[in-house]
């Protein structure tokens, strides 16, 4: 019997097949989905913020994009699965705001969403698929076994990316 993982916000955690792993509530924050396709290890991120270096005394390593990613790679390679292999997948980062403008602390989505990028980069993790952007938010479950990473949104058709 399967069991799906709860990922809390500014939290990760990783599994392993048949498990899965869900977090609720992305809004600007992003999911990102981490999975080994050999081993079937997989973990997955909630992060809030996209940079841990403008926060003095930070403990919450989850919470930013730059040191939740590095944290999650660490967790899924410490759990068996090989880092070269490592492929990613992400969703969130909405803009939950109606009204438009250019100032960082309202664009803090799309901030998120580059932020993780970024990360994904510099570590040589291939995005294989994304939902992001656009106005509304998201509860996601990321399946290790298969790479499905399943999209649900009020009022929205559920997805598989």
């Amino acid at each position: 019997m399967s069991e799906i993982i709860k990922v809390g916000m500014a939290d990760l955690n990783v599994c392993v097949a048949p498990n899965g792993i869900t977090t609720l509530g992305l809004g600007s924050c992003v999911g990102i989905a981490l999975r080994d396709p050999v081993t079937k290890i997989g973990g997955l991120a909630h992060i809030m913020l996209p940079d841990s270096t403008s926060i003095r005394n930070n403990t919450n390593i989850p919470k930013f994009a730059d040191t939740g990613i590095e944290e999650l790679v660490k967790q899924v390679v410490a759990k068996g699965a090989s880092r070269a292999r490592l492929v990613a997948k992400i969703a969130g980062g909405a803009q939950m705001f109606a009204f438009q403008t250019k100032s960082d602390m309202v664009r803090i989505g799309e901030r998120n969403v580059e932020a993780s990028k970024k990360k994904l980069r510099e570590l040589k993790i291939p995005i294989l698929a994304e939902d992001t952007g656009k106005n509304y938010g998201r509860t996601v479950i990321f399946y290790p076994e298969t790479g499905d990473f399943i999209i649900r949104a009020v009022g929205k058709a559920e997805s598989v990316i």
